[in-house]
């Protein structure tokens, strides 16, 4: 198993929780934190505890997010009119290296974001590296024509394990996607459960 596979899979143990979605997560078998302490199972958490792991599964699924940058996405979430959990969800899902994961133009998040760095995407016919950024409702994502025929677009292309969501329109043939609106949470194809109403909970104590 790859370094970056083991760091993967040694999050969704320390979460407790096949993060995302994948059968061969060990978490599913090793149903204990990893270390050598890691046997004797997961501690029960106090009520601060369950919101930081409600704000870990987010912060984690998304790639990893370093804590000042998902802090930033949250503020920017509680000045937006509405629920801030909903705001939340939908800035994380209208971020470029999520949309090129959910538009299955990568197999992964993690690779999304290499994918992004390495200058394979165009936005708008022009060439974002940046994962982070941020899309706006009709903004049309593809991959650049010399990109396509990259064997870890064509892997992603063969797989059936997940859905295009509905707030994306996508072309799979010419591999171009549009983003249709900021989804809710009842929208975004978690393979678990998360709550960010925890996560707003937790900023706000």
């Amino acid at each position: 198993m790859s370094k970056r596979l083991n760091r993967k899979y040694g999050i969704s143990r320390r979460i407790g929780a096949a993060l995302w979605g994948s059968e061969k997560d060990p978490c599913h078998k090793k149903n204990y934190p990893p270390g050598v302490h890691g046997v004797t199972g997961y501690k029960k958490t106090t009520e601060y505890g369950t919101q930081l792991i409600a704000k870990q599964k987010l912060k984690k699924y998304y790639g990893d997010i370093r804590e000042r940058q998902f802090k930033s996405i949250y503020k920017e979430a509680s000045r937006r009119k509405g629920d801030t959990g909903e705001n939340l969800i939908g800035l994380l899902e209208s971020r470029l290296d999520a949309f090129v994961y959910r538009s299955k133009f990568v197999s992964t998040m993690f690779s999304s974001r290499q994918f992004i760095t390495h200058k394979h995407v165009k936005v708008n016919g022009k060439v974002v590296n940046i994962p982070s950024y941020v899309l706006k409702i009709n903004d049309v994502v593809e991959v650049k024509e010399a990109s396509k025929k990259l064997v870890i677009v064509f892997e992603a292309k063969e797989r059936n394990d997940r859905d295009v969501p509905e707030y994306i329109k996508a072309d799979n043939s010419k591999l171009q996607a549009t983003f249709l609106k900021m989804p809710a949470l009842s929208e975004v194809p978690y393979p678990i459960q998360m709550e960010p109403s925890l996560v707003v909970e937790f900023y706000s104590r």
